[in-house]
């Protein structure tokens, strides 16, 4: 059957026979692996590289390369190995030349033929969705990176030429690059688009969501009827790939550059149209690509609203992903980047600040954690000087993993970060291939790589202790041989936080220094009487006593080697 092109074509009646997969698993507890569909793999097999050493990614041209979604599929195994439960894949609707990464969409009803069909789409999510792991089910969710802010580009203004954002002027319009795109057909329609012409700032209003994303175009989503006509043929587009695809989730590009009520509408109608095929937490998190909490806030927690007039206006978005922990804010030291954090370039002032910040959002500590999923790198070089392993060493990098995974919030590791992948500079140096398609050339997806292998053990230990992954979560204070405990500072200490939940405590501590250190971390006093111990869960072997200080505080003494992570309960 030939691809609609029209949203008049398309019938969201469930499938016939058709049992819509839904689970109960909470996204929280999800391991997310974002991968570049076109870097990943393809559908040939090679041999694949070994060892414990990690690997440089391949180099590649600035466009498609040959990654395809039967890569995906064929690799699942690899995927689940490393304890991921969830694939986040980049955009994979028909893109216009050169556009390796989907976010220039020319079609939505198409998959894009550089990456496959609409048929193998659907066998991934099957076979994620039924796939095992040693024999036991290990269902894994399948989330689409979806693009509603902006068309492609599409078409071009009046003579060809690049127009920039001036005083909200809406320009005149050019023509469409080809006859036959957009797709839905009704996106061909001029009064559908801004046409403000490329913004030069990224966040002041109405510019911000106005203005096009350099030659992306930007939809007109306004609260009138064009853009009430627009956002509603986005909706049932995107209705369409759940609905034949069985998708779990969408991952929504470019939210702050959307009108508040074009992203409830989307969200909202997303979200009901899921309910409707009995799919039960169907995930929707968004790009806000910004350092505010003050903008976090209208899409996070349990009021995820703003004042629009005498209107209330829901997001209606389950997450974001968490650019104020990845991101930091610029030239702050108290508020500085995760990785710069972890690395120890940074003190950790930054962590404890953006716990507090979220401490009154949520129903308790624990709670918060749904709202964000949080990261170290991805693909995109606006925010980051690299790839977090990029001057970083294997036991970083292991540290950083472990940090996210242990921490509040829905963990995603870049793909290839696995593998200690270091490319820098720009977007296309960030997104390595894991496949030589040269003769002879080889696979990089190595199960035997070490960084691989300790991040699949602590995904492991997050799995089996429930307080990872709902617990309340503090940060502990530290204490050299003379007892004097407080929070750390500076560039030499262990950093380390507790996960609790009705009862248990869980420990995770990370020695961010480069030497040796022997600090004393504060535990719950009430849940560790004396005598008892503590048991090493990760990291190292054997068990600890609980000792108290002369203050009553209880506490526990870890002797860590370099960049070491461990877990404790």
């Amino acid at each position: 059957m030939a691809d609609p092109t029209s949203i008049r074509d398309i019938d969201l009646t469930p499938l016939a026979g058709k049992s819509y997969f839904s689970i109960e698993r909470e996204w929280r507890e999800e391991f997310i692996y974002f991968l570049m569909v076109d870097r990943f793999q393809d559908d040939t097999a090679r041999p694949v590289a070994a060892g414990p050493d990690r690997s440089a990614g391949i180099a590649t041209p600035n466009s498609f390369y040959g990654g395809t979604i039967r890569g995906v599929t064929r690799n699942l195994d690899y995927i689940a190995g490393l304890g991921c439960t969830a694939i986040w894949l980049s955009p994979v609707f028909e893109n216009n030349p050169e556009a390796y990464h989907g976010y220039d969409i020319n079609n939505y009803l198409r998959i894009d033929p550089h990456f496959g069909t609409k048929q193998d789409l659907i066998d991934l999510v099957e076979a994620a969705h039924g796939f095992r792991m040693n024999g036991h089910p290990f269902p894994i969710r399948i989330i689409l990176d979806v693009v509603i802010n902006h068309s492609g580009d599409n078409w071009f203004y009046p003579g060809g030429f690049r127009y920039f954002y001036s005083n909200d002027t809406e320009f005149d319009f050019g023509d469409f690059r080809r006859h036959d795109r957009p797709v839905p057909v009704e996106l061909r329609n001029k009064d559908w688009y801004h046409r403000r012409g490329e913004m030069r700032d990224y966040d002041a209003y109405p510019e911000n969501q106005h203005g096009d994303m350099y030659g992306l175009k930007d939809y007109a989503n306004d609260d009138d009827g064009i853009g009430s006509d627009v956002i509603n043929t986005l909706i049932k587009a995107h209705c369409y790939w759940m609905r034949e695809a069985d998708v779990d989730g969408f991952r929504v590009d470019a939210v702050k550059h959307m009108g508040e009520l074009a992203c409830a509408r989307f969200c909202s109608n997303i979200r009901e149209y899921a309910y409707a095929l009995g799919k039960r937490n169907f995930f929707l998190f968004g790009e806000v690509a910004s350092p505010s909490d003050d903008i976090y806030n209208r899409y996070i927690g349990q009021n995820t609203s703003r004042q629009n007039g005498d209107n209330t206006v829901f997001f209606g978005l389950n997450s974001v992903l968490d650019f104020r922990l990845a991101e930091g804010v610029f030239a702050d030291h108290d508020n500085a980047p995760l990785r710069d954090v972890l690395k120890g370039n940074e003190g950790p002032q930054t962590l404890f600040n953006r716990l507090e910040a979220q401490r009154e959002r949520a129903l308790n500590r624990g709670e918060i954690g749904r709202y964000l999923v949080t990261f170290v790198d991805n693909h995109d070089a606006f925010w980051q000087p690299g790839r977090f392993a990029s001057g970083a060493s294997d036991d970083q990098v292991i540290g950083a993993i472990g940090f996210l995974l242990s921490a509040l919030g829905t963990p995603c590791i870049y793909y290839g970060t696995e593998q200690g992948f270091s490319g820098s500079g720009g977007d296309n140096q960030m997104r390595e291939a894991m496949f030589d398609k040269a003769p002879g050339g080889k696979s990089l997806l190595n199960p035997e790589c070490r960084i691989y292998q300790e991040i699949a053990k602590i995904a492991d230990v997050v799995r089996r202790h429930e307080p990872l992954r709902f617990g309340r979560m503090y940060y502990r204070q530290i204490a050299d041989e003379s007892l004097s405990f407080g929070l750390p500072f500076g560039s030499t200490y262990t950093l380390a936080f507790s996960r609790l939940l009705y009862g248990q405590e869980i420990l995770i501590a990370y020695n961010v220094s480069g030497a040796v250190r022997h600090d004393r971390v504060i535990v719950d006093a009430t849940l560790h009487p004396d005598p008892s111990q503590m048991t090493y869960l990760y990291g190292k072997l054997g068990a600890l006593a609980v000792q108290t200080a002369p203050s009553g505080a209880r506490f526990v003494q870890l002797d860590l080697e370099a960049h070491q992570f461990v877990i404790l309960a």
